[in-house]
């Protein structure tokens, strides 16, 4: 990633962060082995996508058994876990690599569609992200993230996968 002189180009790394130690794990991986030469006009970007809420009114005699104010605290809720994680992410950036420059995106949408919205819109480089590891049974339910990503976004995506515990070490 150099340009036509050989300088070293500014990047712009999205990496996709949640509440998960897999999301962690892919952060501190990206940033021992893709920002391990501390390049100073790297931007990472760190991005919390806010799923939409799997609460949905439902009627009853007197009106919507979920209040207004339910919705609004959970919202609220949504937006405290997103400050949360994007905070302890920033603070693992700034610990592991100096000089560094961090930006946080919080988004509300689906994380499939989110992330790979940011990546184009932002003309990142690469999507860092991790992998939950789900099975064959979860992942046709659920649907991957990682996957969607994979077959989506314009760049690069490095999925990074947490390893398992080494059961013979016990």
């Amino acid at each position: 990633m150099a340009d036509e002189v050989g300088a070293p180009k500014d990047r712009k790394i999205l990496v996709a962060v949640d509440e998960s130690e897999e999301s962690m794990h892919a952060l501190s991986w990206c940033l021992d082995n893709v920002l391990f030469c501390s390049n100073s006009k790297d931007t990472l970007i760190l991005l919390y996508a806010i799923p939409p809420k799997a609460v949905y009114p439902t009627f009853d005699n007197t009106g919507y058994v979920f209040s207004s104010d339910f919705l609004a605290m959970m919202l609220k809720y949504n937006n405290d876990v997103a400050s949360f994680v994007t905070e302890k992410a920033k603070t693992m950036c700034k610990e592991q690599v100096q000089d560094v420059k961090v930006e946080t995106r919080i988004e509300h949408g689906d994380p499939r569609d989110v992330i790979c919205e940011v990546a184009e819109k932002l003309h990142v480089d690469v999507v860092v992200m991790g992998s939950h590891g789900r099975g064959l049974i979860k992942r046709a339910f659920l649907g991957s993230v990682s996957n969607h990503c994979v077959h989506n976004v314009k760049c690069p995506v490095l999925i990074v996968k947490k390893p398992k515990p080494d059961c013979r070490s016990k």
